[in-house]
């Protein structure tokens, strides 16, 4: 009493291609054979209803369904944006057709974007949805679309094994799937052969043809890489020229890049070419058949991997569309190709051969199972869907001081004199430093940068640092890209054109970052200094040479030729004292920490460096710090040359504000202090009036160059763009 009780289940399926109808359409039959169950409705959408891909709602309504609404939804052009408005229109139009039929499931297929469009509405208008073929990887963006119907759907009837550990794997309820096979294995597996098949052949390829010595092609547009979709096809046409022999070619579905594909055959003469036969539509038994009698299938159909593999006919898998799929040994994968030439040798071992058949995808008795899945469907379930999460451990809250503390970066710091390696934690802190004198010969450097760093990654694991990478900071010329010093300066020997992000890695199996000295006093700035939160600034580093960097909208500025913010080489004098770089009047021949030792050798030669009070010692070498502190006890000499270099560094700064336009200027290293205030009152006497209030600060970080480096490696593993 209950059985006869129980209304009927009206059941929507809704078919938007001719590839999904062959899927489709044996289930369609399953429920019209079964009225005291099921209400069957077909709705038609998607490219069924365009002339240019055959019309192909006429074979629905040549198999004597009826169709209870066609939704012109396919908006033209073949690209991108059009299958974005497709959707959106078919969103538009679905919700009349949805309420009107009241389906009580709807029954959708696959990974096409109409299939995405449909089951959206039918979801969040509470309708429950079954979902044909799910679980399955392509490799394509088709995969995406495929995932996102599972996760709308509340029911699967999947094809393999496979699929159906996918879907336990997102999480989908076990009771919910249906290990099917696939529908249309229903068809292909019927006991009966046709034996007309001959004739079908004939009818499609010419009365010449002889079985197993014809090609079938049919090659899509890969969404994600048109363009390489378009080479491939072109490279396969020419194959397929070359190797002459009767070809039955389909014209590829409406995703985007068809139309350039389409092109393409036209440009090569495909339509006039004797050996081919170009077609838009093939109503899929007789398909079938000329796929089971080809000599091999070329392209990147789905029907190459699923169904040519239960007739064991060769197949040759074009780039990437089905490379995730499960498959037969009678597919050949050619993921790649530059010439025509690997397509052809492909066909040569492919061609006239025969496989075992293989029947992955299903046993033909698909159908009876999603019939009798429906039947089990309770409609006074919740709709809701729950999904089924692993179980996961409970949260365990962390301390952002442990966290701070732990996570460190590895500082190398490539001096003129010395070489520095420290462990640095991601509060700014040196947990421990180490430094050696920097070697003269390449070998011997890298040498002992390699056992520098080794010896740090073990003390680290002692202080409970986990190191995240490697920053390395060095004087002269380096691209950060690739991690090469192209040109050095001459306080380091042999180090030019020296790929040092290889070597460190290989051996640390850590990444590494590599950046100009200057560079990474900026950086430093930006991420534990004074720069902190500034959008522009701008770093002058003051010591043995003059150097620097220059943040801009919060990024450091290289350059084209990783040649910016060479600072210390701004010429403020057409005929100043010679610099090192080979030019004259250059700030760091005025400024730097050589030019001034070199003024104070001259003071001291002619006696005039000492005054009275100053503890010189004769065997003492004359250095910058005896001109300042000369300066500083009433030596007018030294306090011209100082207020000199001073003027030269402000005149090349105001040339900085006056370019970039900074809104802060950071004056690094020893000299800082010295240069601060007379670098400010320069500029508020030389420069143009809307830069004169800018402010020139002292850099309060002890180690610039180590802490830069290790900014570079902490700034990516807060996943800050470096």
């Amino acid at each position: 009493n209950e059985k006869n009780c129980k209304r009927k289940l009206r059941v929507c399926v809704a078919t938007c291609n001719r590839a999904d109808y062959s899927k489709l359409a044996p289930i369609m039959s399953g429920i019209k054979s079964h009225p005291e169950d099921f209400e069957l409705e077909v709705v038609v959408l998607g490219s069924h209803l365009i002339d240019d891909y055959g019309n192909t709602f006429r074979m629905i309504e040549q198999d004597d369904f009826d169709i209870g609404s066609k939704l012109h939804t396919i908006v033209r052009g073949e690209d991108e944006a059009a299958m974005v408005e497709s959707v959106g229109l078919a969103l538009v139009k679905l919700p009349d057709v949805i309420q009107r039929l009241k389906p009580d499931i709807l029954v959708v297929h696959g990974d096409r974007f109409d299939a995405l469009a449909l089951a959206t509405a039918a979801a969040l208008m509470n309708i429950r949805i079954l979902h044909l073929e799910g679980g399955e990887v392509s490799g394509t963006i088709d995969d995406s679309i495929r995932h996102a119907i599972s996760k709308l759907a509340h029911y699967h009837a999947c094809c393999t094994r496979m699929a159906e550990q996918h879907l336990i794997a997102m999480c989908e309820d076990h009771s919910r799937i249906l290990l099917a096979g696939c529908p249309s294995y229903d068809k292909l597996l019927l006991p009966h052969h046709r034996e007309d098949y001959m004739d079908i052949i004939k009818s499609w390829l010419g009365d010449k043809v002889q079985e197993g010595d014809y090609i079938v092609a049919l090659q899509h547009p890969v969404t994600t890489d048109i363009q390489h979709s378009i080479k491939i096809y072109g490279l396969m046409l020419d194959a397929l020229i070359s190797f002459n022999k009767k070809t039955l070619i389909l014209f590829p579905n409406i995703d985007a890049g068809s139309k350039e594909m389409v092109r393409v055959m036209r440009r090569k003469g495909i339509e006039q070419h004797p050996n081919f036969r170009a077609v838009k539509h093939i109503p899929f038994e007789q398909f079938i058949q000329l796929v089971s009698h080809a000599g091999c299938m070329i392209g990147n159909s789905s029907c190459g991997v699923r169904e040519a593999g239960a007739f064991g006919t060769p197949v040759i898998n074009l780039g990437t569309r089905q490379t995730g799929r499960e498959t037969g040994e009678n597919v050949l994968h050619v993921r790649d190709a530059d010439t025509h030439n690997k397509i052809y040798h492909a066909l040569e071992l492919q061609f006239g051969k025969r496989y075992p058949c293989s029947k992955i995808y299903g046993d033909g008795n698909a159908v009876p199972r999603i019939l009798k899945f429906l039947r089990s469907i309770d409609l006074d379930e919740p709709l809701q869907k729950t999904f089924c999460f692993p179980p996961v451990k409970d949260p365990i809250s962390q301390d952002i001081d442990h966290i701070l503390e732990t996570q460190s970066a590895l500082a190398v710091d490539l001096g003129g004199t010395n070489l520095r390696v420290a462990i640095v934690c991601m509060r700014g802190t040196i947990v421990k430093k180490y430094s050696q004198p920097n070697p003269k010969t390449f070998e011997a450097r890298m040498e002992l940068i390699l056992k520098m760093c080794n010896d740090a990654m073990r003390d680290a694991v002692g202080l409970n640092c986990r190191i995240l990478g490697v920053g390395v900071s060095t004087g002269g010329r380096v691209n950060p890209q690739d991690g090469v010093v192209l040109h050095s300066t001459k306080l380091i020997q042999e180090w030019s054109s020296v790929d040092l992000r290889t070597p460190i890695s290989d051996a640390l199996h850590l990444p590494v970052w590599v950046d100009n000295d200057g560079n990474c006093a900026a950086l430093a700035e930006r991420k534990f200094g004074h720069g902190k939160g500034v959008e522009n600034f701008v770093t002058v580093i003051t010591g043995t040479g003059i150097g620097g960097g220059i943040i801009h909208h919060n990024e450091l500025v290289h350059g084209s030729t990783f040649c910016a913010a060479e600072l210390g080489h701004i010429m403020v004098s057409l005929e100043g004292p010679e610099c090192m770089c080979g030019s004259r009047g250059c700030i760091e021949a005025y400024a730097s920490g050589m030019a001034l030792q070199r003024e104070a050798k001259k003071l001291h030669d002619e006696d005039l460096l000492k005054v009275e009070g100053m503890d010189m010692k004769l065997s003492e070498p004359i250095t910058a710090a005896h001109l300042i502190n000369a300066a500083k006890m009433g030596n007018s000499k030294a306090d011209a040359v100082l207020t000199k270099a001073a003027t030269a560094l402000g005149v090349g700064i105001i040339n900085i504000l006056h370019i970039v336009n900074p809104s802060q200027v950071i004056l690094s290293g020893v000299l800082a202090s010295c240069y601060q205030a007379p670098v400010q009152h320069v500029i508020s006497q030389r420069a143009l009036f809307s830069v004169q209030n800018i402010k020139v600060v002292t850099s309060d970080l002890e180690e610039p160059a180590l802490l830069g480096a290790a900014s570079m490696v902490l700034d990516y593993a807060t996943r800050r763009i470096y």
